[in-house]
């Protein structure tokens, strides 16, 4: 026996196959990422803006490339690499494609120093927080450049985590994601307290999260012997071991994916972080973080706990009905319209979630859809509210926009659209995105639900409404605030959201034939 041990040992181990055709857009974006660090560690400091910025912009269309490239041939089916781990299937490929898109509307906006002189970052990381830097400063410190490897980590991180094929990887990949976030959250050069106290918080946060996600991740393995999504799927089906491991390990894993998608009772930091941080992370945050974190949603959900779904589906009803209660009702006492996005959030968080738990083809189809509709209009709507400004930066209470539309009627029409798609109105990518979900939900037997959603949906379309009448319908104060020019890179990321939400509502079946060409790979 110990001579076969021996001899067990002796043998070379192999590596793992790696399908490198099909993961080439990932290590893109990570290599990037790397790349970007050295940049930012070598180069002067007034070489690295444009420096790193054409990184990026390289980096994303490089990946897109190879994308397209890789969808024109990919396995119907799917395939999994690096010894199972990472499943590169079509919702994966959807989700990268939007994720790469999305990410080059936030790093246009990240990248722009028109509107903001210098950029909406803070020069210098040791300037005392309470303080603004004036143009004298901008000019001989430039641009926090550091916060574009930052966001190619937490791209990186992004599209490892939907198409993680096990609960670790995805572990490492919410880690990977999320920490250059906290750091960027807190780069805001105006009203530094603001932004400095939305990092602790979304890093506290975050950390309960992540510490939920784990023991939820450990309580589960003790269940299956395995994290991986096709080993746990294979011991729910049948086996005689006790389901309070599996229960209390998705309850706790479901806490750490809600928080991540922003999904009510688990939104306390969005609120906060969404007004404090940097409109460009916000952005950022509130696009490209939904999509991952409903893609991880959606994977764990179908190919792991499917048969179980009768058991925690009635429980998700009751938080998708929580989640667009609070995203709608409180909503309405905003004054703060990044505040007011923030709690739209929550409320489209929930409509997600009626797609999510649908389980069924449609069902995939159509969240997928509503997460690509809801990003591109969410980066263009903080893409215009970065142009409304005051002499404290940017002007984000809603009395400031009273009679907007006199002051900028282009900024005003845009916005309104935006508003308009965000509600649900025909001919934007939000009413095709709420129809193919509710439809699923419907075909699924959720009529109840689908009815609660509606009710939601009118109600939440109001404060939208609302910023729509205050800028056509009241008087501009004497000394209200101005509208920037938009430069180049912020003009180009909401011409592309609009086009994009445009484009999707009134012609959506290519992205939704893409959306519905296959399953999940396990």
């Amino acid at each position: 026996m110990l001579d076969v041990l021996l001899a067990q040992q002796a043998q070379p181990l192999e590596a793992p196959a790696i399908a490198w055709a099909a993961v080439l857009p990932i290590v893109l974006v990570l290599s990037a990422a790397c790349l970007s660090v050295l940049l930012e560690a070598f180069l002067p400091k007034h070489q690295r803006w444009p420096a790193q910025v054409t990184l990026c912009l390289l980096t994303l269309a490089g990946a897109g490339v190879a994308l397209g490239a890789y969808v024109m041939d990919a396995p119907e089916q799917g395939l999994t690499t690096f010894s199972g781990t990472l499943a590169v299937d079509t919702p994966a490929l959807f989700l990268w494609g939007t994720l790469l898109a999305l990410a080059l509307g936030a790093i246009l906006l990240i990248a722009d120093r028109s509107v903001e002189p210098g950029g909406a970052f803070v020069a210098q990381a040791g300037i005392r927080p309470g303080t603004v830097q004036d143009r004298a400063q901008v000019g001989s410190t430039g641009m926090q450049t550091e916060v574009f490897p930052l966001t190619l980590f937490a791209l990186g991180g992004m599209m490892t985590f939907t198409a993680a094929n096990d609960l670790l990887t995805m572990f490492i990949a919410l880690e990977v994601l999320s920490l250059p976030l906290y750091l960027m959250c807190g780069l805001a050069r105006r009203r530094r307290l603001l932004s400095q106290e939305a990092a602790v918080k979304y890093f506290l946060l975050g950390a309960f999260a992540s510490a939920f996600f784990l023991y939820g991740l450990a309580l589960l393995y003790g269940y299956a012997g395995s994290v991986r999504l096709s080993d746990i799927a294979n011991a729910t089906a049948g086996t005689d071991r006790s389901d309070t491991l599996l229960f209390a390990g998705l309850g706790l894993l479901v806490v750490g994916l809600m928080f991540k998608g922003s999904v009510g009772p688990f939104h306390t930091w969005t609120p906060d972080v969404y007004q404090g941080a940097p409109t460009p992370i916000t952005a950022f945050m509130a696009a490209c973080t939904k999509v991952a974190a409903f893609g991880g949603i959606l994977r764990v959900f179908t190919v792991a706990f499917e048969s179980t779904s009768w058991e925690w589906r009635g429980v998700l009803w009751g938080v998708a009905i929580v989640s667009m209660a609070i995203g709608a009702i409180i909503g309405l006492t905003q004054t703060d319209i990044k505040r007011m996005i923030a709690y739209s959030s929550i409320a489209h968080a929930g409509f997600l979630l009626i797609g999510a738990i649908a389980m069924t083809e449609d069902g995939l189809s159509g969240t997928l859809f509503y997460l690509l509709a809801y990003g591109f209009t969410t980066i263009a709507a903080f893409g215009v509210l970065s142009l409304v400004r005051d002499s404290t930066g940017e002007a984000t209470h809603l009395s400031a926009w009273a009679g907007l539309a006199k002051r900028s009627p282009l900024v005003a029409g845009v916005f309104t659209f935006l508003m308009l798609a965000l509600a649900g109105i025909p001919l934007t990518s939000g009413f095709i995105g709420k129809f193919v979900v509710f439809s699923a939900a419907l075909s699924d037997g959720m009529a109840p639900l689908v009815v609660i959603a509606l009710v939601f949906s009118a109600v939440a379309a109001f404060f939208y409404l609302r910023v729509v009448v205050l800028m056509y319908f009241s008087e501009p104060a004497a000394d209200g605030p101005t509208v920037s020019v938009p430069g180049a890179f912020t003009t180009a990321a909401i011409t592309l959201g609009v086009l994009v939400t445009l484009l999707l509502g009134i012609a959506p079946s290519f992205a939704l034939d893409w959306a519905g060409a296959g399953g999940f790979a396990f």
